[in-house]
């Protein structure tokens, strides 16, 4: 029976994973044309640089890089109780190494 739920624990984990893997190759990906658009966008210099036509590309398709975060890391990883939690730990221990230095 643990070998079972230890294989069903594997596979679930790996596929978080592969979601995971997914995520931080869009977002790479994102970055990267993005700036390239951008940079083709500037060097050609025609004057229209500062239209909705330049940022439309990574406008939209950051909404889709939203929804994809959404759907990889959840809305309580970012906006939930345990995201609070960790916060307030993580400012309590940056105030106690600071006034452990003084």
């Amino acid at each position: 029976m643990e070998n079972n739920q230890d294989k069903e624990l594997y596979y679930r984990a790996k596929k978080r994973l592969d979601k995971l893997k997914g995520f931080y190759g869009h977002l790479t990906s994102y970055v990267i044309i993005n700036i390239f658009i951008i940079i083709l966008i500037g060097v050609n210099n025609t004057g229209d640089f500062w239209t909705f036509g330049t940022f439309a590309t990574p406008f939209f398709w950051g909404i889709g890089l939203a929804f994809h975060a959404l759907s990889v890391f959840g809305i309580n990883s970012i906006l939930g109780k345990d995201w609070e939690q960790k916060k307030i730990m993580e400012f309590m221990n940056q105030e106690k190494n600071e006034i452990s230095k003084h």
